[in-house]
């Protein structure tokens, strides 16, 4: 039966905690979200060792999808949590999502994925070393191949992340898991960042920049799969999209460049690639033709309305004190 965490019975307090949480944040996607649902169904089933619930945040959706997830949740084979974030932006659906999950691993899928049948035993014997403080990413493959090949990654190499690669994509957020107790440390995302949100992108990013700023390793792993329908078949659809994910990083450049500056590295790496290709020095992207310049302006554009943001609200000091609290209770 579907759990409200609003309302919820205080006895569920006192049912075991499942391993794993997956947390999926949708908005309008009645139409779509069952193929993300019905897959964990079946990995869960699947692989029945693991105890495992399902979390969803309704992130304000106006397509019947709050009906929709109530019909799954009568039925499903795993405990449901049905949860609603009316204020707009994928990190804030993110936020309530971390809030309601009860599991000791937490694993952020998106609503247009489709996770693979073995996703839980990969899970359980990556985690099964016991190393808590680690955030580990798997492979995401394209979920429709009449899609374009953007927003997967299908490096075969497991790896860690270092300053030498730039954060975004390292580990995607539609593939994302951590122990409970990383969430804690690293804390809430930051609600400036993601869809919906000022800056569009990089709500992801920004919490993997924040984990390694506090010495959590950020890991690759090349199973944990998840096929990604996310139905962009024409240029311009990545177009928009690479331009939204260069504004985010730009932010993202600007806000933590005291404490890492080596991204403004990779800003002067993009701006020289871009110079190349002016005369005739490969493109970001050669398969889909995406240019470096659109990069160089956008990241241009994304901290100056990081600037922008600051100055129509005095940031609050807790994110900067929990993470001096949390350095400490690393050493």
């Amino acid at each position: 039966m579907p759990r409200n965490p609003a309302t919820a019975d205080p006895s569920v307090a006192d049912e075991p905690m499942p391993l794993a949480s997956f947390i999926i944040c949708t908005r309008n996607r009645a139409s779509s979200l069952g193929i993300c649902v019905r897959s964990i169904q079946a990995a869960c089933q699947s692989h029945a060792a693991v105890t495992a619930e399902l979390v969803v945040v309704d992130n304000g959706s106006t397509d019947g999808t709050s009906e929709y997830l109530a019909r799954i949740a009568a039925t499903s084979n795993i405990a449901v949590t049905l949860v609603s974030e009316p204020r707009p932006g994928l990190a804030a659906a993110r936020n309530a999502g971390l809030k309601s999950a009860r599991g000791r691993i937490l694993v952020f899928v998106d609503d247009d994925c489709e996770i693979h049948r073995d996703y839980l035993r990969d899970l359980e014997r990556h985690y099964a070393s016991g190393e808590k403080c680690v955030i580990r990413g798997g492979r995401v493959e394209l979920g429709d191949a009449k899609d374009l090949p953007f927003t997967i990654k299908r490096s075969p190499v497991r790896e860690r992340l270092t300053r030498d690669v730039h954060p975004g994509g390292f580990v995607l957020g539609c593939n994302m898991t951590m122990h409970r107790e990383v969430a804690v440390l690293v804390g809430r995302f930051d609600e400036r960042f993601g869809t919906g949100g000022p800056l569009r992108s990089a709500e992801d990013t920004d919490y993997l920049v924040r984990a390694y700023l506090l010495g959590i390793p950020v890991e690759y792993v090349p199973d944990m799969t998840v096929l990604h329908h996310h139905g962009r078949n024409v240029r311009q659809a990545i177009e928009t999209l690479h331009r939204n994910y260069s504004l985010g990083n730009g932010g993202l450049c600007l806000k933590h460049i005291r404490h890492a500056p080596w991204l403004l590295l990779h800003f002067y790496w993009t701006m020289r690639s871009a110079f190349k290709e002016l005369v005739g020095g490969p493109q970001f992207d050669p398969e889909l033709r995406l240019s470096h310049w659109p990069i160089v302006f956008m990241n241009i554009l994304g901290a100056a309305k990081f600037i922008g943001l600051l100055i129509a609200r005095r940031p609050e000091r807790s994110e900067l004190q929990h993470v001096q609290q949390a350095t400490v209770e690393l050493r």
